[in-house]
């Protein structure tokens, strides 16, 4: 088993992703709104603190906000899922585009198998 994360920055491209996943069988997953380290330190000021609660708490719209997908998946779900991803995405190479990696499940419950 294996714990697949991605992070969309292009958050357009969400719904056609899920739907292309869910279509190829892959349920389960969770979605989370994030915000990457390079927004929030981008608008610091001389008190980090501040700085960065100011800008997690605002509701501005220049605040750049991604979406943070996880899944545990199978071996082989991982092989569709990685392909699908990179086909809707477009892959991850170019910059400011989002990152996708796995790590290893060693224990997990709550799957409904």
């Amino acid at each position: 088993m294996h714990l697949l994360f991605v992070v969309i920055k292009h958050v357009e491209i969400v719904s056609e992703l899920l739907k292309e996943l869910a279509e190829a069988g892959l349920h389960g997953g969770t979605i989370i709104e994030s915000t990457g380290m390079a927004s929030v330190l981008e608008n610091m000021d001389d008190l980090p603190m501040f700085g960065m609660l100011r800008r997690i708490l605002s509701d501005d719209d220049e605040k750049e906000s991604s979406k943070t997908m996880f899944f545990v998946v199978n071996d082989e779900e991982l092989v569709i899922a990685k392909k699908i991803i990179k086909e809707v995405t477009g892959g991850f190479n170019a910059p400011n585009t989002g990152i996708m990696f796995a790590v290893p499940v060693s224990y997990v419950e709550g799957l409904g198998e």
